[in-house]
């Protein structure tokens, strides 16, 4: 577990694109956190960091965002979904086996769908401009992404 405080939105989409230097096609990152936490901030980082230059924005109303960069990002909001069966709907296993990074918003609505192997990231504001941000990882791979992660941004 590592936890870190962003003192900015411009910070937080750091930490995004440092930490997507070493996410590789079939990564899940599942973005926790209440409505203006910085969840599509740091989701904006990640996919700078892949490379990717087109404007990146919640997926609320379209559920599914593709983006392509180095590997494909596949940036999901399950706000609006009512839980496993619709999820499944949407063809998230697709997504989540595929050939990209899947990156979840509100992935605790799918929670029977969610691979046991990943990153959560739980993003809570603790002032008007900071945020407390704590990686969590799930699976031998996410340990190891999370020490190096921590040893490049944080040189420990």
């Amino acid at each position: 577990m590592l936890d870190v405080i962003s003192h900015s939105a411009d910070q937080t989409r750091r930490l995004g694109a440092r930490l997507a230097e070493w996410l590789a096609p079939g990564d899940v990152l599942l973005l926790r956190g209440h409505l203006g936490a910085g969840k599509t901030v740091f989701a904006q980082g990640v996919a700078a960091g892949l490379g990717i230059d087109e404007p990146v924005t919640s997926p609320t109303f379209t559920l599914i965002h593709e983006h392509h960069g180095r590997v494909p990002l596949y940036h999901v909001d399950l706000y609006r979904i009512g839980g496993d069966v619709e999820a499944g709907d949407l063809g998230l296993e697709d997504y989540l086996y595929g050939d990209g990074v899947t990156l979840i918003e509100w992935a605790e609505r799918a929670a029977g769908l969610v691979p046991p192997a990943h990153l959560a990231v739980a993003l809570r504001p603790v002032a008007e401009t900071k945020r407390a941000i704590r990686f969590e990882p799930a699976g031998e791979r996410y340990v190891r992404l999370l020490a190096e992660f921590k040893r490049s941004a944080f040189g420990v």
